[in-house]
């Protein structure tokens, strides 16, 4: 008689879920794990979500005390030998208080559920000897360099080379770690009152231990971190005005707009979701176009304000969204494409804010360098405590100084 099979606790099962889908099959992780996590209570969800965004944010670090330790080439394993090993080293390496029989018996028993026999004995081999040297290597790991520190912390070498050019080692290696902690949630508050403490710096930004749903339903919160509030503080609109927001979904920030707010997106259905979002708020003055924001119908023009946070590689809220730093990229010809596009709808003398969640100046000062407007400084003497490290006239806020997303933010002025 063989031995007893182990049983797999749902968590652990819905983060092996989340894992191969998303480096298998493509799949973003947040859908992944709603629809992995549906059936469970919030101890098993809040778990599952701990153990799969970490194993996908630590995969290349994972993959490399695989390989060292199990020599075998991870690219070269069956996909549930591959998602089973990571669920395991993650919690051998990276989770205190897992018991090692947990987390080994438990990914063992992964692979045998998948219908890989033959894997078994291997998958138990690898992760016994993670168990007893994973811990050792990841401390002996060096982070002298950008290639060090990208595979020590587990980042693409481009993102490395990016902070080490724009903040130096110190700083970078300071974004880095701040970037694999879940950050504490933020929620604007909308109207009424909440449980929770107002952030030092921006009005209107509460930091609450969880997210309070029925408040939500009821447009009452709107999660959004302090830096993503501060770009729409930074809109300045107001009352009597006309604002452009050319790339306005989800709409947390063209709800924060006085005024009459025309809210550009490019997508039907992110449009009619940023239609109910502004239902939902009671933001009666935002009024949603379907539209690419480089193609704007002739009629939309003559704005006294326009707001382009832009799509970008969103190198500042990595900790939030797991597996974008593996598909991330700089996309700083659409940045200026839709910069001056903003430009061209607003009236002589008008406001332009533009930003972005990243934390690289290739898609941040040098697109507006490139757009040649005119930079208003007014910005950071309102904000200084974000002034921009190294360019005094623009925002730049950074996750391990300010605890909140890394935001780029510049006020221009119309021609």
């Amino acid at each position: 008689m063989g031995p007893r099979p182990a049983s797999v606790s749902p968590a652990r099962a819905a983060a092996y879920a989340v894992l191969v889908r998303v480096f298998e099959e493509g799949a973003y992780a947040d859908r992944a794990l709603r629809t992995a996590v549906a059936a469970l209570d919030d101890r098993d969800r809040a778990l599952a979500q701990r153990l799969a965004y970490g194993a996908v944010q630590r995969a290349r670090t994972l993959d490399h005390a695989i390989e060292s330790l199990g020599r075998r080439r991870v690219h070269r394993l069956d996909p549930p030998v591959r998602a089973a090993l990571r669920l395991g080293a993650y919690q051998l390496g990276f989770v205190e208080g897992v018991a090692r029989y947990a987390a080994v018996n438990e990914s063992v028993e992964l692979v045998r559920r998948a219908g890989l026999a033959r894997a078994v004995a291997f998958t138990n081999a690898v992760l016994r000897r993670l168990a007893d040297g994973i811990c050792p290597l990841l401390e002996e790991l060096p982070e002298r360099t950008a290639a060090e520190a990208a595979l020590k912390h587990s980042y693409p070498d481009w993102i490395a080379d990016v902070w080490w050019r724009d903040l130096g080692a110190d700083e970078a290696l300071a974004v880095m770690r701040a970037l694999n902690e879940p950050g504490r949630p933020v929620v604007r508050l909308v109207r009424g009152e909440l449980d929770g403490t107002p952030d030092a710096d921006v009005p209107g930004a509460w930091h609450v231990d969880r997210v309070d749903e029925a408040a939500f339903a009821e447009g009452r919160i709107w999660p959004q971190s302090a830096a993503s509030q501060l770009v729409g503080l930074a809109v300045g609109a107001r009352n009597g005005e006309r604002t452009l927001d050319l790339c306005a979904a989800p709409g947390g920030k063209a709800t924060m707009l006085a005024g009459e707010v025309t809210a550009v997106e490019v997508n039907e259905a992110r449009g009619r979701e940023l239609e109910e979002t502004a239902r939902r708020l009671e933001a009666y003055g935002v009024r949603v176009v379907v539209a690419d924001g480089r193609e704007l119908p002739p009629e939309l023009t003559a704005f006294d304000r326009a707001l382009v946070d832009a799509p970008c590689s969103g190198l500042g809220v990595l900790n939030r969204r797991p597996d974008l730093r593996w598909r991330a990229e700089p996309l700083s010809e659409l940045q200026l494409e839709l910069l001056r596009a903003a430009a061209e709808r607003v009236r002589p003398g008008g406001t332009i804010v533009y930003s972005v969640c990243t934390i690289n100046a290739d898609e941040s000062e040098a697109v507006v360098e490139a757009s040649g407007l005119e930079v208003d400084p007014t910005l950071a003497d309102e904000w200084p405590q974000f002034r921009h490290p190294r360019r005094p006239e623009f925002l730049q806020t950074l996750p391990h100084v300010h605890g909140t997303a890394g935001f780029f933010v510049a006020r221009l002025t119309a021609r």
